[in-house]
């Protein structure tokens, strides 16, 4: 490789990139967040930051692996509900100590939003449609938005890893729609198993790599048996080393499942915006014990209903092309939804997914309007002025205090709703794209 003229190209579009007053502002912006969140966290939120679980994760995983569940290594803080590999990546911020521990922490998480973004941006050009202004702009503005937006500093402050994530799944997404070739289909499934180790969010994602589909001309389901076998071989590699963990040590397993569906944590209440947590929230506003109140069987219903009506939505979609990111998203969306823990933070790794659709859409698309970039300007912006809300009627005005963090998820069913609707429109003019799914 050349570096000096790797070095130059890079050189000469930052001096591009740098000429668009949003892109500066977007910068300035961005760094604000990132030096801000490294103060308040090391002086004000140090133990109350996720980054802190992580940290006791890797030492517990040095001295004691087989107690990575036991709630009393957690009595004082959140408990620990990943995979029990996922560990290891905690283990350096150990042993770097917690201050120096976080700032590497964050430094990589900078990192990775500029590979985000670019990676954003390959795919962007990748999947745009025809009837999108040719010049970058655009583009380079939403990539900016998604920088800029209120989930990120949230991220920063807590030091959390969903950019690892949401990295893992523009690059497996981008893999999967520009390369057909095997290789290439079972890497991008081997990295989107990897960011089910790191963090479980993508797990709903699964079903969505079967190339399944309603043929509306010949009237029959249509199955590519071999590639969906080696998407599925692919992802499921990954996770299937969790299992070496599990055999060595046998109470690893039990106290994962109860850690993230059965255990008193899961019936706590707090301003989680998932269907099961609003409805778990209304049994204790109207006085079920917590103790009577079990979570599991509330995710499995949301989880069926939901699962259930994308798989549908997603099988007998009218078109083909560019199919996966309405899966991803899908997938997203079902865990955000169902899975009782769904943060603000966790936004990050459906943000990015909502700015490919509004380039995958047409550019004056009714589904744009109404779903899709409402959805992004809430998530990315206002989102937390609920969560705040939540949180000063608790404290303050504890007599109107009402405990339902609703309104992200209404824009979350809007996107969900929007994206079915897209799924079922007879004309989709697919003359307009530039690659398969």
């Amino acid at each position: 490789m050349d570096f000096k003229a790797c070095f130059t190209q890079v050189k000469n579009r930052s001096v591009e990139l740098w000429k668009f007053k949003f892109f500066r502002y977007c910068i300035f912006l961005h760094m604000f967040y990132f030096i801000f969140s490294i103060l308040m966290t090391l002086f004000v939120f140090r133990e109350q930051s996720d980054f802190y679980v992580y940290y006791r994760v890797g030492e517990i995983f040095v001295n004691d692996p087989a107690n990575l569940y036991n709630p009393a290594n957690y009595a004082d803080i959140w408990p620990f509900r990943y995979l029990p590999l996922s560990a290891l990546l905690f283990v350096p911020f150990y042993l770097m100590g917690f201050e120096l521990g976080f700032i590497v922490f964050n430094l990589i998480n900078l990192i990775l939003n500029v590979l985000i973004s670019i990676i954003l941006y390959k795919l962007i050009l990748l999947i745009r449609r025809e009837d999108h202004e040719k010049e970058e702009n655009r583009v380079i503005l939403y990539i900016c938005l998604y920088l800029i937006g209120l989930p990120q500093v949230f991220n920063y402050i807590l030091g959390q890893i969903n950019l690892y994530v949401t990295l893992l799944i523009l690059l497996s997404l981008f893999i999967f729609l520009k390369y057909n070739d095997i290789k290439w289909q079972f890497l991008a499934s081997f990295l989107l198993g990897i960011s089910i180790i790191i963090k479980p969010t993508t797990i709903f994602m699964i079903p969505f790599l079967i190339m399944l589909n309603y043929d509306y001309n010949n009237k029959k389901l249509k199955l590519d048996f071999t590639k969906s076998f080696l998407r599925l071989i692919g992802v499921v590699l990954p996770l299937s080393l969790n299992f070496i963990m599990f055999l060595i040590y046998p109470s690893l397993l039990s106290g994962f499942l109860e850690t993230n569906f059965t255990g008193s944590e899961t019936v706590l209440l707090n301003h989680s915006f998932s269907i099961t947590k609003l409805i778990s929230n209304f049994f204790l506003y109207i006085g079920v014990p917590a103790t009577e109140l079990s979570v599991l069987p509330i995710f499995l219903s949301v989880l069926l209903i939901l699962g259930s009506i994308s798989l549908i939505l997603y099988v007998f979609r009218r078109f083909y092309i560019n199919s996966l990111i309405y899966g991803y998203t899908f997938g997203i969306l079902i865990m955000f939804l169902a899975y009782f823990d769904s943060w603000d933070h966790h936004l990050l790794n459906l943000t990015p997914l909502l700015v490919v659709i509004l380039f995958n859409l047409p550019r004056n698309s009714e589904l744009t309007r109404k779903y899709i970039k409402p959805g992004f300007f809430f998530l990315s912006f206002f989102d937390l002025v609920f969560m705040g809300i939540f949180w000063l009627t608790k404290l303050f005005f504890t007599d109107m205090f009402f405990p339902f963090n609703f309104a992200s998820t209404i824009f979350l069913i809007l996107i969900f709703v929007g994206i079915g609707h897209y799924c079922l429109q007879k004309e989709n003019n697919e003359k307009s794209y530039k690659v398969k799914a």
